[in-house]
Parts: C-alpha cells; sequence; structure tokens
C-alpha cells in the first residue's frame, strides 16, 4: 500500500499542475501542464456541465478563466491537497490581478495509481 505522505505529495503535484495551467497565457505550456495533471479521457463537471478529455477542460480554461470580462485572473490554491485513497480535493479562489477575489469554491478529483487526475467535480461558491 502506498504510504498516505507520498500519496498526497503526488495528489498535489497533479492538483498545482492543472492550476498552473490555468494560470498560464501560452497554449503550449497549458497543454503540456494538462498532459501531466489530467488524463486524456478526463471527465470534467464544471460549472458549464460535463466535458470529456483534457482538449474539454482546455477548451473552459481558455472561454472562462483566461478571457474572464474583468481582466487578467488567476486560480489560486487556498488549501492543502486532501487525499483520502484515490480522491483529493482542494480549496481554491478565483482572483483579478491585484487579488480581489472574483469567485471561491472546493474542487474533488479522482487520481489514478499514475498519478492522474481522470475525474474533476467543481463545486464554486458558497452553500447557503
Amino acid at each position: 500500500m502506498t504510504d498516505i505522505r507520498t500519496q498526497e505529495q503526488a495528489h498535489t503535484r497533479a492538483v498545482d499542475a492543472f492550476i498552473a495551467a490555468a494560470n498560464t497565457d501560452d497554449p503550449e505550456r497549458r497543454a503540456v501542464l494538462l498532459g501531466r495533471a489530467l488524463t486524456a479521457d478526463v471527465v470534467f463537471w464544471g460549472p458549464l456541465g460535463r466535458g470529456v478529455g483534457r482538449g474539454a477542460v482546455e477548451d473552459f480554461i481558455t472561454e472562462v478563466v483566461r478571457n474572464h470580462p474583468a481582466g487578467r485572473c488567476r486560480m489560486v490554491r487556498t488549501t492543502r491537497v486532501d487525499a483520502p485513497q484515490e480522491w483529493a480535493r482542494f480549496g481554491w479562489r478565483f482572483e483579478t490581478g491585484d487579488g480581489d477575489p472574483l469567485l471561491s469554491g472546493v474542487d474533488v478529483v479522482h487520481v489514478t495509481p499514475a498519478g492522474d487526475i481522470d475525474e474533476i467535480v467543481v463545486f464554486a461558491g458558497p452553500l447557503e
């Protein structure tokens, strides 16, 4: 059985590569980072619905994150990556270039034994 600390480190690397992909303006760099973080057939449950494949995640990043009406924005991980077995969750904030928060939430991801994310479920905004 994999050591819990080693497992959390692998999950954290995948999550941080995903966040770095969301923050880069360079499409080639984004593709490399998504290749490090996600399986080719990743299932992405985002605020706009369900998408399948790295291309769906890349499209979401390009259309929603990189082209936000508030201008240049970034994703920031706000919590550690909590990784019980193959599932992990982490808090995030979407903020302006000046650091003003626009949206926050929690993502839950399923991670393969190889350390790649094969499912992402985005929970954006507070629960009321």
